[in-house]
């Protein structure tokens, strides 16, 4: 990715997951982000999120403060691919998701057989097409599609022009890939990347992993991910967006902004790198 103009940069809604959606646009603009993303489906059971129904007056208000702040919804989280999982049940979702203008659908892999797998994405694929967005593959260390090279191949094993994998800073590093592997991968599969960082040594259990994700990522360029490196791994292309959930420390809009303000530190140190200053 070239970093001579500074990206636009989204807020991932698990970042700030306890505003609802309506503060958190106006939130985001406020902290100068381009876009968000939104949790509009139960990552896991008990996890919230935030219904927005096609049609509804929360979907029309919704719509008129994202125009009138200048932001836009990029992706919709967070769809577990289970042995169970039907594409068609997600329908509702995708439906109020185009009504709001998402892009993308964010997804991880719990199925053990892989064919099925491979079905259930390429159905998920041709479901979210119909409604104008992509699927992006998320490997996750407790999961069944627990690593980068996984994800990669589910997503090129399905074919769909509208699949891809979505990078995630902290996953790509706790599942034992590197810059590297993102760099191989086909430019058109990588449609999206989440930036966060984390201590150098990776935790020794699943159950410490989970709660890293889920309550220990610091902001970018305040751990020891190799984020430099990544950024230049991406295709240009690529939507960046910050995924750092708060830690209750401080509220929501100093945590958002603070994010904000390491990332842009980011950006700055690695131009200056790739510079040679």
């Amino acid at each position: 990715m070239n970093l001579t103009k500074t990206p636009p940069l989204g807020l991932a809604h698990f970042t700030a997951i306890d505003v609802p959606p309506l503060e958190l646009v106006s939130l985001a603009a406020r902290a100068g982000y381009a876009a968000i993303g939104l949790r509009l489906y139960p990552a896991f059971p008990g996890a919230p999120f935030y219904e927005i129904r096609a049609g509804s007056a929360a979907s029309r208000e919704m719509q008129q403060r994202l125009r009138g702040e200048g932001v836009r919804v990029y992706d919709i989280e967070f769809v577990t691919l289970s042995k169970d999982f039907v594409p068609a049940s997600l329908t509702p979702v995708l439906d109020a998701a185009s009504a709001l203008g998402a892009q993308r659908l964010s997804v991880c892999g719990d199925d053990p057989d892989h064919a099925r797998m491979v079905t259930t994405f390429a159905g998920l694929c041709d479901l979210a097409a119909t409604f104008g967005m992509g699927v992006d593959l998320e490997c996750m260390a407790w999961r069944r599609v627990s690593s980068f090279p996984q994800a990669v191949q589910v997503a090129t094993e399905a074919g769909r022009p509208n699949g891809g994998v979505l990078v995630d800073a902290l996953h790509l590093s706790r599942t034992g890939a590197t810059p590297d592997d993102v760099r191989r991968t086909p430019a058109h599969l990588i449609r999206s990347a989440q930036l966060c960082d984390a201590v150098a040594e990776r935790p020794s259990s699943d159950e410490a992993i989970i709660r890293e994700a889920r309550s220990g990522r610091l902001p970018p360029g305040r751990g020891a991910l190799p984020l430099c490196d990544l950024l230049a791994a991406l295709p240009d292309e690529t939507v960046l967006s910050v995924e750092v959930p708060m830690d209750g420390s401080v509220p929501a809009e100093p945590h958002v902004r603070n994010v904000f303000t390491a990332t842009q530190a980011l950006f700055a140190a690695c131009r200056s790198s790739t510079n040679g200053g």
